[in-house]
């Protein structure tokens, strides 16, 4: 099971790889956003990356380290679900149709996650 589990938060911190890889690469927020360079949008943007960076640190961290999965499962589930529920409240907007389609996904993993951070018995 701890293999699986390892596992589960690497899909986890893949599924935020990309959008943290904007805080290093800006030019990918306007590509994957369509935001101008300069723009507020883009400054808020470039910050969020490193948001995301921080949940792919708490994926890998998991991973390594059973004691942090509480909190970890915890972090990641505001993330993903957050969007989720926003993309629905906005209407599901189609050009973000594919971020809600890998958080939907990305749910299975985060549900197994879950299950082993919160499970009775479990010391972590």
């Amino acid at each position: 099971m701890a293999l699986v589990e390892r596992i589960c938060w690497a899909l986890l911190g893949l599924v935020h790889l990309m959008p943290a890889l904007a805080l290093f690469q800006p030019a990918l927020i306007s590509r994957m956003y369509g935001a101008s360079p300069g723009s507020s949008m883009f400054l808020l943007l470039h910050h969020r990356a490193a948001l995301f960076l921080v949940v792919l640190v708490i994926c890998f961290w998991a991973m390594a380290r059973p004691e942090v999965r509480q909190m970890a499962t915890v972090a990641v589930a505001i993330s993903m679900v957050s969007f989720i529920v926003l993309w629905r409240g906005a209407g599901s907007p189609p050009e973000l149709r594919m971020i809600a389609i890998v958080d939907l996904v990305a749910l299975l993993p985060l549900g197994y996650v879950a299950w082993a951070a919160f499970r009775p018995g479990t010391s972590s």
